[in-house]
């Protein structure tokens, strides 16, 4: 059987640092089938390395219709913008970071992996045989 192929999608992002001013950044997202449930964003800064956040791919699409996530990852659609853009919220000991995403590339993006792999039917994607050895390994 054929590995199905990732989904990666860049996005030009804001990132809010007051009501009058924000900074672009880029963000990338990659949507692989093997791990099927995750949706890993990475941002570019001026840092070499990209900072790399694993986010549900249910989480993002929620954020999509109304307001989703608690703890360290919320997402919710911005008020008064129409369909135009959603709002990401990070969270870690570092800071917090609130970033202002057009809406319709991560609508883009979404479809692009539940044309590979649909919302419910992640569990099959799923290599059970190695998420097993890999458990039993770090044991």
């Amino acid at each position: 059987m054929e590995p199905l192929k990732t989904v990666t999608q860049g996005v030009a992002v804001q990132l809010v640092v007051s009501r009058t001013y924000s900074l672009p950044l880029c963000m990338s997202l990659r949507y692989e089938p093997t791990d099927p449930y995750v949706v890993r964003a990475a941002f570019y800064t001026d840092t070499d390395e990209p900072t790399e956040w694993v986010l549900g791919r249910d989480l993002l699409a929620d954020g999509l219709r109304g307001s989703a996530g608690r703890g360290d990852i919320r997402v919710w659609p911005a008020v008064g913008r129409g369909d135009q853009a959603m709002y990401i919220v990070l969270e870690s000991p570092a800071g917090t970071a609130l970033l202002e995403v057009p809406m319709q590339d991560v609508k883009a993006f979404l479809e692009n992996t539940e044309a590979l792999v649909p919302r419910g039917t992640e569990s099959g994607h799923i290599d059970w045989d190695l998420e097993l050895a890999n458990l039993f390994a770090k044991g």
